[in-house]
């Protein structure tokens, strides 16, 4: 141990610097009328400038959508191919934005306005916003002192670090942006295994608990807010224990980030628990790049995914909205779902509850739209199917494929399959036993 690390300043350094770090991402700040975090309430203002979005958002759009082929990154394979030609979609679609060119039925409120609005917007300014403050929660020691201590928790369960805690914790109170953000800069930074990546970004990176109050909203479910976060939380996490241990996920390599070796997690002598997180916080803090230089990295890095993510959220998520107004093809995929429904007892409303399941891939809001007059019991269970199964297509799924993590969007499909149908019946079980326990009606 280097004699700096136990310096007064460097403790004061790990102190303070991580103190503004949990303040801005895990700390809820009411301003105006508005309860959130720092950070949100950063992007807030910035929204609130006059045309800032506009001129801010079509540049990340138009630029983001051309930057492969500047950098001649387009073609480095067949996916990133794909992507690039489906980034340069978010122009066209853009402009159908800009000049109300099209359908009356796009611009209304679930549509283009909606992957406008709540996510192409807050997503791109949360990002690079979210990055430099990211320096603070990363870059002095908070992640290896947490790490210490949660490693006996996280190990077992979910086999990825114990530092893992701090991305579960960032994405349901902030944002699966922020989340991401934080699993790819440690990923590339040699602490987390490429598979550890992997279930990290597929498991962890859900929506915040704000979505879920619109969700609860949406469905009624307000009266009952504490059962449908609670049950929410835990089947989201009990979900992802079980995928970390089943293919793709389970196949992924240990190797990290290019196929180096990934830097170990101390072991904790025994009854020296905190004195280990302490001595591996400061040592990590006291090899800290300056502020200056941090906030410099992680804001272009910010910057950067959110000109790989901006065009890409913006047809996609458009693309997909189509297909389930417009085509089967979701109806199609509910088929897979509608057993488990009809094993849980839903008999006539099987199949609804099967394209409800489905359409989430292309949007986590759509299942509340499917079931708006179902039962309790189908409403409750869509509610915290849609937050636990992670990944779609109008925002979380572009972000993971614009990391550097390396997952295949065929593999990110079948966790989405699996994670339906582990959240359905997971989700069936526990609303069947807590409603007669809470006295609400089925």
């Amino acid at each position: 141990m280097k004699t700096t690390a136990k310096s007064g300043a460097n403790i004061g350094k790990f102190i303070l610097l991580n103190l503004i770090g949990i303040f801005m991402f895990f700390i809820t700040v009411e301003v105006g009328e508005k309860s959130s975090i720092p950070v949100d309430h950063i992007v807030t203002f910035l929204r609130s400038i006059p045309n800032f979005e506009l001129i801010y958002g079509v540049i990340i759009v138009l630029v983001g959508a051309v930057l492969p082929f500047i950098r001649k990154s387009w073609n480095k394979d067949k996916v990133t191919m794909v992507f690039s030609f489906l980034k340069l979609l978010g122009i066209p679609f853009l402009a159908l934005w800009l000049t109300k060119t099209g359908p009356a039925r796009w611009f209304d409120d679930n549509m283009l306005p909606f992957v406008w609005n709540k996510v192409v917007i807050p997503v791109t300014i949360l990002v690079p916003v979210g990055a430099v403050f990211l320096a603070f929660l990363i870059n002095y020691g908070l992640m290896e002192f947490i790490g210490v201590f949660m490693k006996p928790v996280m190990r077992p369960i979910w086999k990825t670090p114990g530092r893992s805690a701090v991305d579960a914790v960032a994405s349901f109170v902030g944002s699966y942006s922020v989340g991401l953000l934080i699993t790819n800069r440690v990923y590339k930074e040699g602490y987390y295994s490429t598979k550890e990546a992997c279930i990290i970004a597929t498991g962890f990176s859900t929506v915040s608990a704000t979505f879920m109050v619109v969700v609860a909203k949406t469905l009624g479910l307000l009266d009952h807010w504490n059962i449908y976060f609670w049950s929410s939380l835990i089947i989201t996490f009990l979900v992802t224990a079980i995928t970390t241990r089943i293919y793709p996920l389970g196949k992924k390599p240990d190797t990290g980030y290019n196929g180096v070796t990934v830097i170990p997690e101390p072991i904790p002598e025994k009854g020296k628990l905190l004195s280990t997180a302490l001595d591996e916080g400061l040592e990590a803090c006291s090899k800290s790049p300056g502020i200056l230089e941090g906030v410099k990295k992680n804001f272009l890095d910010g910057l950067n995914m959110a000109l790989n993510i901006g065009p890409t959220l913006m047809s996609i998520g458009f693309l997909g909205l189509l297909l389930a107004e417009y085509t089967p093809v979701f109806d199609i995929i509910g088929y897979i779902f509608v057993p488990f429904a009809f094993l849980l007892g839903f008999g006539s409303e099987a199949v609804m509850m099967g394209k409800a399941c489905a359409i989430s891939l292309a949007e986590m809001f759509l299942p509340a739209s499917v079931v708006g007059s179902a039962s309790p019991f189908a409403q409750y269970v869509t509610a915290i199917v849609c937050v636990s199964e992670v990944l779609f297509f109008s925002a979380s799924i572009p972000c993971i494929l614009g990391t550097d993590i390396d997952i295949s969007l065929k593999d990110i499909i079948i966790t989405w399959v699996e994670r339906v149908i582990l959240s359905l019946l997971l989700a069936g079980v526990v609303v069947r036993f807590l409603f007669p326990v809470f006295g609400i009606p089925m």
